[in-house]
């Protein structure tokens, strides 16, 4: 009887065996790389270097006295004189601004807060400048009438998306390109487009203080002309912005 039985269970586990064989071997399977699409991807790096037609001016007025009226008349007065200088040189009111006004008391010992120093009072101001070639004059001027930090200088252009428009198709056109040299060098041709993302598009300038973005190594640069343009004599050199795009582009290989 327990032959038999045993006999029996291993008649059922080879017929299990053989159904799961049956079941693991689908039909009409495509054989292995039918059906796939090939494809190759790149970036392609653009720079458009412009000579700015704009200046903006960051800086600061701040004094001090044991005296808080005091310490806030001086500040007043010499603010005056600086926004008295920007409406001699031309510059609408539209183009200065008040940035920040901090008021604040000082000790010698700061954590224990003895020896009282006096009360700071400091104002930010924010100048545009449209006329690039004032620039040293303005920047000398401001300092005589009572300026006492320069926080920032900031070049630009008004055309900024005008050149971010150049630089992007700039992009596009290495990345076409570079996908093409790639793929003739494994015997391919590249077809259609599949995908595309801009990764970025920024800005920058190595004589700002303030940057308006990050730059990279590029497959194109490209000098865009402009009208603006500092003087032979001035010891203030423009130099260029650096409009820069980067684009991911996917192709079909044929």
């Amino acid at each position: 009887m327990k032959k038999f039985f045993l006999f029996a269970c291993i008649i059922v586990t080879a017929a299990l065996f053989a159904g799961a064989g049956t079941l693991s071997a689908p039909k009409d399977v495509p054989a292995a790389g039918d059906g796939i699409t090939r494809s190759i991807s790149v970036t392609g790096d653009a720079d458009v270097k412009v000579v700015p037609d704009e200046v903006v001016l960051f800086l600061s007025v701040e004094t001090w006295d044991k005296d808080l009226s005091a310490a806030k008349a001086q500040n007043d007065d010499r603010v005056k004189k600086v926004l008295t200088l920007t409406r001699d040189f031309g510059i609408e009111s539209k183009y200065v601004q008040t940035d920040q006004i901090s008021v604040e008391p000082r000790y010698e010992d700061g954590y224990a807060k003895r020896n009282f120093v006096g009360f700071f009072v400091r104002k930010s101001i924010v100048i545009t400048l449209k006329d690039v070639d004032k620039f040293e004059d303005l920047l000398t001027g401001v300092l005589g009438a009572g300026a006492t930090y320069i926080q920032g200088i900031q070049y630009r252009t008004t055309e900024l998306r005008m050149y971010r428009d150049q630089a992007r198709a700039l992009a596009l056109k290495a990345a076409k390109e570079k996908a093409i040299a790639m793929a003739k060098e494994l015997g391919q041709k590249v077809g259609r487009v599949t995908l595309i993302h801009e990764d970025y598009s920024n800005w920058w300038s190595p004589y700002s203080s303030r940057w308006g973005g990050g730059s990279m190594a590029q497959n194109v640069v490209q000098n865009a002309s402009a009208s603006a343009s500092s003087s032979d004599d001035s010891p203030i050199a423009l130099g260029k912005i650096t409009v820069n795009a980067r684009v991911s582009v996917t192709f079909e290989l044929e």
